[in-house]
This record gives C-alpha cells, structure tokens and sequence, in this order.
C-alpha cells in the first residue's frame, strides 16, 4: 500500500503539469448577413473573380491576387483527402477559355476584417454545363493595399457528394 501512495505521490506533479489552461474564447463572429461597408469592399475582388471563372478569363483573375500568394485544394473522398498547392500563375491557367461552361455560386459569406486584413469563408456548389461538378467552402486571405483589397491566399474544400442542387 505504501508503494501505491509513494507511486501516486510522484505522479500527480505530472498529471497537474499535462492538464492545460483554458485559453480565453474568440470574440463571437459578426452575424450574417454582415452589414459593415468594409465587407461590400471585400467581397468585391471575390465576386471579381467568381466572373472571371464563369468568363474563362485567368487574366482577369491575375488582376485580383497578390502573385506571391497560394491556392489550396483539399479534395475530400472516400480516401484520405489529397491536397495540392499552386501558385496563381499555375492555376490562372486551368481557368482559360474552354468549350464548357463554368458557374460558382456562393452562399452567405461569413467575414472578418481587422484593418487592412480580411478573412472570407464562404459555402459554394460549383457547376459544369449547368450540372453540378463539386461542391466545399472557400477561404480567402485578403490585404488592402491602396484601398483595394486584393486576395493573397485562396483554400477551398472539395467533394463530389452531399452538393445542394
């Protein structure tokens, strides 16, 4: 019995040690739809870009993004998702002109601006020829710089199955 109480002595500094300090909660996300000027402004290169897909424009969309930023797909499936990372040169390349025709649409955005740094998350279903291809969440980073607000990073979920029509 005194090896069981020795044995509980010595262990109880480490249990106290591995337990961890609740950290103080993030401030509640502003409610949607999010009334604020600055997320009209936001949302303006992200609305840009959603017309230069559906235009088959990758110029256009190169207008709207810091060049030294990243795009990253997860694409989530009966596997382990995969994910892949390009540059906005590499990917403004898969939105040139082709025979089919592209369409995202966005759901309610849910935004965040603090300064001159903004935050994007957004549901969309994405539509090929009218059908609907895929579907996830996208997350932008954006700066203003200038006044205009530019998109640094873009991220996005991607799966085939459980889309809305």
């Amino acid at each position: 019995m005194r090896h069981l109480l020795l044995a509980a002595a010595l262990l109880a500094p480490g249990i106290a040690a591995a337990q961890t300090t609740p950290t103080p909660k993030l401030p509640p996300a502003n409610p949607l739809p999010y009334d604020d000027p600055d997320a009209a402004a936001v949302m303006a290169p992200i609305a840009a870009l959603t017309r230069a897909i559906a235009e088959r424009d990758g110029q256009a969309a190169l207008a709207l993004v810091k060049p030294e930023g990243i795009v990253t797909v997860v694409e989530q499936g009966e596997a382990a998702p995969r994910i892949t990372h390009q540059r906005w040169s590499d990917w403004a390349k898969a939105v040139a002109p082709g025979p089919e025709r592209f369409e995202e649409r966005l759901s309610t955005p849910a935004i965040e601006v603090d300064g001159d740094l903004a935050m994007v998350w957004v549901p969309y279903v994405f539509l090929i020829d009218g059908r609907v291809s895929h579907c996830g969440t996208n997350h932008a980073d954006l700066v203003r710089e200038g006044g205009s607000w530019r998109i640094v990073n873009l991220s996005w979920t991607q799966r085939k199955t459980g889309c809305p029509a």
